[in-house]
């Protein structure tokens, strides 16, 4: 029982992962372009000031057009498309591994913040969202009397 219990260890099936990527790259009928327009999902930093929440979402090749943003009942959603551009001829590529097509990002936000007071700049690539905190939820220092 112990011996079939080490063959799936985690150890075990990192050590084997090449291989099932192999058995799934050669029997899957899946193109490059494909895997390319498959959904993604952009890399999101947040941060959490004694003012505001701040997002840093990565978005390289979009303008401020691709991107929607929108925030109800606290959630604040993220959505958008990369698309794959289509004057290039496929067939002159090697590789596509660039991911394409639409995309959607979902964060509940803590009751305490300014809705109103959203501020969102698009710059280099990232979008930087900055949702304030109200008055009454941010720290303050309580002084000691004597």
């Amino acid at each position: 029982m112990a011996n079939a219990m080490n063959r799936w260890s985690p150890a075990t099936v990192a050590a084997r992962e090449p291989l099932f990527r192999l058995f799934d790259t050669f029997f899957n009928n899946e193109t490059q372009e494909d895997v390319a327009s498959r959904g993604w999902a952009p890399p999101v930093n947040i941060q959490e000031t004694d003012q505001a929440f701040k997002l840093e979402v990565e978005l390289p090749g979009l303008t401020k057009d691709d991107i929607q943003i929108t925030l109800e009942n606290n959630v604040l959603r993220l959505s958008g498309e990369r698309k794959f551009e289509k004057d290039v001829q496929k067939e002159n590529y090697h590789r596509i591994e660039r991911a394409y097509g639409t995309f959607t990002r979902s964060f509940a936000l803590p009751t305490q913040v300014e809705t109103e007071k959203v501020e969102a700049k698009f710059e280099n690539g990232v979008l930087t969202i900055t949702v304030p905190k109200v008055e009454k939820a941010r720290p303050r220092k309580i002084e000691i009397g004597s």
